[in-house]
């Protein structure tokens, strides 16, 4: 069995972000598939094969959203070899972290949607912490608080190790709508 390789990006190479700008690319984050293709390339590559069984899926329905993901520009093939006379790529997300446009539709909610969609499908029997806490601050502590959870989520996110289970850290920080606009929404 001969192997051609196309080099690994280092983690240097790999930007930080990608802002989500494209309707293409914001249909492709907002799909749960999707979102879950993404997180099983989150700390490493993986063959359509690879992300098939990881995420449940038949091959080709993997290859077909892989191949949406690729050409939103949000994944990308890091390394490629030959095996018995076939073609095997490896996809890897094409940055660290994706930035999802600002409150509009189908913007950050989306991400929220997906954490409580994986949160529903996480075995019951295993270790949770989910918490919903209703507060009163500042405009100072509204947004000091926003920055030590962005730096939290950070420091532990250099702490990953591919080789130990997935985790998920969602938060959200906001000021919830006032009950005016919520009943006058609701009509």
């Amino acid at each position: 069995m001969s192997s051609d390789h196309v080099p690994e990006a280092s983690s240097e190479q790999v930007p930080e972000t990608i802002h989500v700008t494209t309707d293409e690319q914001l249909r492709a984050v907002s799909n749960l598939t999707r979102h879950r293709i993404m997180a099983v390339l989150r700390f490493e590559p993986a063959t359509i094969t690879q992300i098939a069984e990881r995420v449940g899926l038949a091959k080709g329905s993997s290859s077909y959203h892989v191949r949406l993901l690729e050409r939103a520009g949000l994944i990308k093939v890091v390394r490629t070899r030959k095996v018995r006379g076939v073609i095997e790529r490896y996809y890897a997300m094409a940055a660290r972290g994706i930035v999802l446009p600002e409150s509009s539709e189908g913007g950050p909610d989306v991400l929220m949607r997906h954490a409580v969609a994986d949160l529903e499908a996480a075995p019951v029997d295993g270790e949770r912490h989910v918490r919903m806490a209703h507060l009163r601050l500042t405009e100072e502590q509204f947004a000091e608080l926003g920055a030590r959870l962005n730096a939290l989520a950070d420091e532990y996110r250099e702490l990953s190790d591919p080789s130990l289970p997935d985790t998920s850290l969602v938060f959200a920080l906001f000021h919830p709508g006032t009950r005016a606009r919520t009943e006058r929404d609701a009509t």
